[in-house]
């Protein structure tokens, strides 16, 4: 039900983000979406991406500082309102949304969309109700 994004702590340094993304390419991992968000002195780097567990180890000997957590992906109706119904549906049953990112791919009329949230949980259990797709690790890497 949950996918793992990992999140890196990138130094804000000329080519520091090129060699992490480097280094998973060199060892085959397979990059569905990601967001970076910059200071003027580092950047948190999310990634979503096929082989998470492995991943981390490879940029742990990269020497950044890198976490993993579980994170929500939803496929959303690709129209106007179609986020909007998604975020309704989680405000409506108390849950906060921490950051949001969309990320390439489509399928069946659908955007996806990797949501972090403070009560996972709830979040599954509203967006269910709400007849909003959940996806998995696997659903993301297969499209």
């Amino acid at each position: 039900m949950f996918v793992k994004q990992i999140s890196v702590f990138v130094e804000n340094k000329f080519g520091r983000m090129a060699a992490i993304i480097k280094a998973l390419a060199q060892n085959g991992i397979d990059i569905s979406a990601l967001s970076l968000a910059d200071t003027s002195e580092f950047g948190i780097l999310r990634l979503i991406v096929d082989k998470p567990n492995e991943a981390v180890e490879i940029l742990k000997k990269e020497g950044v500082i890198v976490k993993c957590s579980n994170v929500l992906a939803i496929a959303i109706d690709d129209r106007p309102g179609g986020l909007a119904k998604a975020l309704e549906i989680l405000t409506d049953a108390g849950v906060e949304i921490e950051y949001m990112y969309a990320f390439i791919g489509k399928a069946d009329g659908k955007a996806m969309t990797v949501v972090r949230v403070n009560d996972n949980d709830k979040a599954v259990s509203a967006l269910e109700e709400g007849k909003i797709s959940l996806l998995t690790t696997e659903d993301i890497s297969s499209r």
